[in-house]
């Protein structure tokens, strides 16, 4: 077995910002693992938010001794490196077998999923301006955690009054600024609010009001995550960056589901070959936010289809 990785950038089609701050083009690592004359592709985005880098995780994927996926979950902790490799073990599997990466987990045939399109963090005059220019997208969702945030979930209901709204913060709110703005969230149409306080500094919303359902983000990555969940969130964010890959994602889905949990399946601004595996996570989530492509100005080759709303599962030259 070959490991072979490689770093890409792919331009933004317009400046992406949240309350972290803004970049034009996203890095990320590309994986391909050969063997007996087969090639399986996955990818990763290293988050600063996590401590990676791109050179980091690289050493990571380089570093790694493993045989199989079932090896390589203990070989790394969950991460960007893991998840990259994971899913191209994935993709090799389908690759040597002829059967999908759906089959091969016991899963049903995947079909298309409603996605959100998220809105960069703006003035409220621009992001008003953005909203009506996707006023026919059934979700949207927006990053806040910032001032001026109810100015600015105010202007995208008036730019899109029929879309229903996830709201991201990005750990960017205190309890205080929560707490005032529940009473407008409903009325807005607000279906979700996604980590409103940053990780490990959530527990006031054990004791906050959640008219709207709290989706856990930085404070969920894999399922060791979900016994200091109880009590402050409703959902899960799954994104493979965080879990380590499809195999911990699927896992986690599992016992979030067992536990009570809605889910989301999100993902990093990246290419369709990130987004391929979450699809499959996605199927019958409360929320899917899979827009990543979307917000590129060029995606790779046989990408994903995204017919209006919806984002379509993966062909084979693409992954799985």
């Amino acid at each position: 077995m070959q490991v072979e990785v490689t770093a890409d950038i792919f331009p933004l089609a317009d400046v992406f910002t949240i309350s972290r701050g803004s970049r034009t083009e996203q890095a990320v690592l590309s994986v391909c693992v050969r063997a007996g004359g087969h090639v399986g592709r996955g990818e990763c985005v290293p988050y600063a938010r996590y401590g990676e880098t791109l050179a980091s995780v690289q050493a990571q994927i380089e570093g790694a001794r493993f045989s199989d996926r079932e090896s390589l979950q203990s070989a790394l902790p969950p991460g960007a490196a893991r998840n990259a490799l994971d899913c191209a073990l994935w993709d090799l599997e389908a690759k040597q077998t002829g059967q999908p990466v759906w089959r091969r987990a016991g899963l049903s045939a995947p079909g298309p999923e409603i996605t959100a399109y998220t809105l960069s963090l703006d003035t409220p005059v621009k992001m008003r301006a953005a909203a009506a220019r996707h006023a026919d997208r059934p979700l949207l969702k927006i990053k806040l955690g910032t001032a001026q945030d109810l100015a600015r979930l105010e202007a995208v209901r008036a730019g899109a009054p029929k879309a229903d709204i996830v709201v991201d913060a990005n750990e960017g709110w205190s309890a205080q600024d929560y707490a005032g703005l529940v009473p407008h969230l409903q009325q807005l149409g607000v279906v979700l609010v996604e980590q409103p306080l940053p990780a490990g500094q959530d527990e006031a919303l054990r004791d906050l009001p959640r008219p709207v359902p709290i989706c856990a983000d930085e404070s969920c990555h894999d399922r060791a995550s979900l016994a200091d969940l109880a009590g402050k969130y409703d959902a899960v964010n799954i994104k493979l960056d965080k879990t380590g890959g499809l195999t911990e994602a699927l896992a986690l889905r599992a016992a979030a589901l067992a536990d009570g949990y809605r889910i989301m399946v999100g993902c990093m601004v990246a290419s369709s070959l990130a987004m391929a595996p979450a699809v499959l996570v996605a199927q019958g989530a409360m929320v899917t936010d899979l827009d990543g492509p979307l917000l590129l100005a060029q995606d790779r080759p046989h990408p994903l289809r995204y017919d209006g709303a919806r984002v379509y599962p993966p062909e084979p030259a693409l992954w799985g």
